[in-house]
């Protein structure tokens, strides 16, 4: 099993969970943006009056925050491809 952070070295602690968890995050947003654009809904019409994106305000703002916690999936990628 590979370690995330520092506590897995050692041989545990909270870090090492922490590290864990914080994969958890970006298929979580990724999962609820699916559902969310799939699903949409009455309130779509009001949250979204502008209907300048393609998909409603709520989708895009849990694409994003996908995104923004891709960070600990793509250092995992690059230490199980070999990387530093």
């Amino acid at each position: 099993m590979t370690g995330l952070g520092a506590a897995d070295k050692r041989g545990g602690g909270s870090a090492g969970y922490a590290g864990w968890l914080s994969l958890a995050a970006a298929p979580t947003f990724a999962g609820m943006a699916l559902l969310t654009g799939l699903a949409g809904g009455p309130m779509d019409r009001l949250c979204a009056p502008a209907g300048w994106a393609p998909i409603n305000e709520m989708a895009l703002m849990y694409l994003l925050m996908s995104l923004f916690h891709a960070p600990p999936w793509l250092r995992l990628i690059g230490r199980l491809r070999g990387g530093a």
